[in-house]
């Protein structure tokens, strides 16, 4: 990225009332983020959603000032970041309407691998839900998922500690700048983070960890992931917020199950008893849900059944197999299908033993 487009999107960050999804529809509107401070006013409130307040915002010189500042701090300290139109950005986090335009990170990341996943629950862990933890990572282990979570205290940093000991990438999304550091006693595990992923980040290197920064790093750690894992929760807690999130970018929450009367699993049972995560009880519901045992067997087999299918269907086939489980909607936008034809298509393939529907008009290889 060009440094003045950089700068322009420092700018946009720094806008007030400006969020992702406005300054995601700004760019797209009028090109890309420098040129939206070359347009006059009248212009800018032409734009459905750009009142005279937002308006006034973008145009205000202190912004530029403050982005100036932060650009200076990127490239005296050589940050690593990623824009949203890049193509090394998050491949899951670029389908969530309000992921962050620009990402922060400091480390070996690397998100060429597709199987992603977010383990979070509560920062007061008990021996069952650190001992499922240990367990369900090392188990995953021989897939090479990467283990994305918030290094807080409890099942987040467990969750760290268990990807390093089983040689995996982890991730962690932070809630403030890349130079502070939450909770302070984990500066300890910083180093062999670093070695084995990295830091994530979408706040300006100096801003401070605050209840809110909280809440919208969670929607950060689910849209990176393919699936969430709650290992424990009470009634009440950040990973039930995080669990909200991603059912509502359609991707597949998993839950611990515990004693109807343990306070830290009430928030796991209640999410298993609505049907807004899947029940886990073992890694082998992890593979067969997300599919990695069909992704990892690339066989003589399945490339015979290629041949076998239409090319509409072949096209319907490669997509379940990137992307696991899908409702039907979302199929048939992807493939661009009508509903009607898409459906006598996936009951072919049905009959032919190649895809499986589920309850909630969902289907899967």
């Amino acid at each position: 990225m060009l440094e003045k487009e950089l700068l322009a999107v420092l700018r946009l960050q720094a806008t007030q009332k400006v969020g992702d999804i406005i300054a995601k529809k700004l760019i797209k509107i009028v090109g890309n983020a420098e040129q939206i401070f070359k347009e006059k006013k009248s212009s800018l409130l032409k734009i459905e959603g750009i009142g005279t307040h937002i308006a006034n915002q973008l145009l205000n010189e202190k912004n530029l000032i403050k982005a100036e500042g932060e650009l200076k701090y990127i490239k005296e300290k050589q940050i690593s970041f990623t824009y949203f139109l890049e193509d090394h950005y998050p491949f899951y986090l670029k389908q969530c309407v309000d992921a962050p335009i620009l990402l922060f990170q400091d480390g070996n990341i690397d998100f060429i691998n597709r199987k992603v996943i977010a383990i979070v629950g509560t920062r007061k862990i008990t021996n069952y839900g650190r001992d499922f933890c240990n367990t369900l990572i090392e188990s995953l282990a021989p897939y090479n998922p990467i283990i994305v979570s918030g290094f807080a205290y409890g099942v987040d940093i467990c969750a760290h500690k268990a990807a390093i000991e089983n040689k995996l990438q982890t991730v962690a999304v932070l809630a403030h700048g890349l130079d502070e550091i939450y909770p302070k006693t984990h500066k300890k595990y910083m180093r062999k983070v670093l070695d084995n992923g990295g830091f994530i980040s979408e706040f300006w290197h100096d801003e401070k960890p605050i209840r809110e920064s909280f809440l919208k790093r969670n929607r950060i750690i689910a849209g990176l992931s393919k699936a969430t894992i709650i290992i424990e929760s009470a009634e009440k807690g950040g990973s039930l917020v995080t669990a909200d999130i991603a059912n509502s970018y359609n991707r597949d929450v998993f839950a611990v199950p515990g004693k109807v009367n343990d306070l830290y699993s009430k928030g796991c049972n209640t999410l298993i008893k609505n049907n807004q995560a899947h029940l886990l009880s073992s890694p082998e519901d992890i593979v067969q849900m997300l599919n990695w045992d069909v992704q990892q067997k690339q066989t003589t087999q399945q490339q015979k059944l290629f041949i076998e299918l239409s090319e509409v269907e072949q096209k319907i086939y490669d997509y379940l197999l990137e992307k696991g489980k899908q409702q039907l909607d979302t199929i048939a936008i992807q493939c661009k299908l009508p509903i009607y034809q898409l459906s006598s298509i996936l009951l072919q393939m049905e009959l032919k033993g190649i895809i499986k529907p589920l309850p909630g008009k969902l289907f899967h290889i």
